[in-house]
């Protein structure tokens, strides 16, 4: 039930997050709804195929579909009240990111895949709705530019391991991770931390 209440909230959290993001494109209805659909299940759904876990999960339980649906028409219904839109955008991708590294740990774990392999699962997990989203909205995805991003969900998934041997309780260990996720990204922004770029201006 833990597991599942975090995959959920990950899930209404990138759903609103690919809302945001289709209505700054002044899409359509059905364009929202197909974009904040892409956000929320792109990831889960690649790392899903990868470890053979087929039919992939929201296609085996339609709540998933509905959580999304009822996302959709909760951040259309109060889009007013989101006030600054890019603030906003930025809070629930990175709550997401958070929540979505550490439920492709787990799914990485329960398959009995090494460290190393769950966290890349997490990082595919939490990363690549958003970069679906962004190339269907003719974005550069945000994991392909200089931002601290996919690093931060590499850092919080190794520091869930470090966690667990510390505080022997994996549930604790799991919050833990998905707080320093969140806390990554949020002072990378806030600092300008970026990883360097390999790329010089011409003179």
């Amino acid at each position: 039930m833990f597991y599942l209440t975090i995959d959920i909230l990950g899930t209404i959290a990138f759903a609103i997050s690919g809302v945001l993001v289709a209505m700054e494109k002044k899409l359509d209805i059905f364009g929202v709804f197909i974009i904040a659909f892409v956000t929320a299940i792109g990831g889960g759904t690649l790392r899903d195929i990868l470890i053979g876990n087929t039919p992939v999960v929201w296609m085996r339980d339609y709540t998933y579909v509905l959580v999304v649906l009822a996302a959709v028409v909760f951040a259309v219904l109060f889009v007013n009240q989101l006030k600054y839109l890019r603030k906003t955008l930025f809070l629930f991708d990175t709550i997401g990111i958070g929540l979505f590294t550490m439920v492709g740990v787990e799914k990485g774990i329960s398959a009995n895949l090494l460290p190393i392999m769950c966290i890349a699962l997490g990082t595919i997990t939490a990363c690549f709705g958003g970069v679906i989203r962004d190339m269907l909205c003719n974005e550069i995805p945000v994991i392909f530019r200089k931002e601290i991003y996919a690093t931060a969900c590499i850092l919080g998934a190794i520091s869930y391991f470090g966690f667990r041997e510390l505080l022997q309780s994996a549930e604790y260990a799991f919050v833990g991770a998905i707080l320093i996720t969140i806390l990554i990204r949020l002072l990378a922004v806030k600092f300008n931390i970026a990883l360097p770029n390999i790329y010089r201006s011409s003179r």
